[in-house]
């Protein structure tokens, strides 16, 4: 298959535009000799003069000038290939975000982020995916877009930005005898426990900060989505471990009481994980500036609001 380099429609347009070597070689800025010699090319590849003299000026053949506007037409479309997209070019993108995350961040934030993307993207959607067991890899084969949790990828590549510290507390139906004291290790790992199923490998900070104890929990049922274990907790003597702002969320509406556990010394933090492909990507910087504004705004007696990305 012949091959052909596509910097000579460049010339041809310069020297169409220029209606002369010198003239098409200070727009290029090549040399008089290297746009002589691509008009050379030129000749030899369409088989046709192009451009002839008359007088001082070159004029182009009836050939060049039907190449004129199809030549400008591709140099246009080329251009556009690769110049990024205006910050202000939003509002026409389609896409699907998939946003994979605990359920409980879609609970508390997904209504927030759903307004946002409906003002500065309304043809673009958000689907959040729930966590699942077979998940490796799914940001660098762009299964999912933005990855939120309590993980660390595995992946060296893959860019991380800490959200937020996530405190854990126990909730149990009302009348339990564990919120009759206030709760220990010890008396904490002697309950009837509903566990959420994480991913492989993640971390676990109850059952980690269990062990410097020397215990460990029994865990009787695992469910697959974070929302599920306080409804099981407020129907028998389960103990459900949420986090803080998912369990008192739900706490009121089910009947539940909330039990602190300061013997954990820490919490977990939720970072959001993003390939560096999308990195320089303005659909995708604007979804990754949402989730942290609708975060702080929803820790704060304010209502949401979208962040105003600035015009590029």
């Amino acid at each position: 298959m012949k091959t052909y380099d596509l910097n000579l429609l460049r010339t041809l347009d310069a020297l169409l535009a220029a209606g002369s070597v010198t003239g098409a070689a200070e727009r290029l800025h090549l040399s008089v000799p290297a746009t002589s010699h691509a008009l050379a090319r030129l000749r030899e590849l369409t088989g046709d003069p192009l451009l002839v003299r008359a007088g001082r000026r070159l004029v182009p053949t009836p050939r060049a000038l039907a190449l004129r506007e199809p030549v400008a037409q591709w140099i246009a479309q080329a251009a556009a290939l690769v110049k990024p997209p205006r910050v202000d070019d939003l509002a026409g993108t389609e896409r699907s975000f998939v946003v994979r995350a605990p359920d409980g961040f879609a609970i508390a934030f997904g209504g927030a982020l759903g307004a946002a993307l409906a003002v500065d993207m309304p043809r673009a959607q958000l689907r959040f995916v729930t966590e699942t067991q077979d998940d490796d890899g799914a940001l660098r084969d762009g299964r999912v877009d933005l990855d939120i949790g309590t993980f660390r990828p595995h992946e060296p590549e893959i860019e991380v930005a800490e959200l937020f510290p996530q405190a854990l507390i126990a909730v149990v139906r009302a009348g339990h005898p564990f919120a009759a004291r206030p709760a220990t290790a010890r008396r904490y790992a002697a309950q009837l426990h509903i566990d959420v199923q994480r991913r492989p490998g993640a971390p676990s900070a109850v059952d980690e900060a269990l062990a410097t104890h020397g215990l460990a929990r029994r865990v009787v049922l695992t469910v697959a989505h974070a929302s599920a274990a306080p409804v099981i907790a407020a129907r028998g003597d389960f103990v459900a471990t949420l986090s803080e702002r998912q369990g008192r969320a739900m706490a009121p509406g089910l009947g539940l009481v909330v039990v602190p556990l300061p013997f954990l010394p820490r919490g977990e933090t939720v970072v959001m994980a993003w390939h560096p492909r999308h990195s320089a990507d303005p659909a995708h910087a604007w979804l990754r500036q949402q989730v942290p504004a609708a975060i702080a705004a929803a820790s704060t007696a304010q209502g949401y609001r979208r962040v105003s990305t600035p015009p590029s």
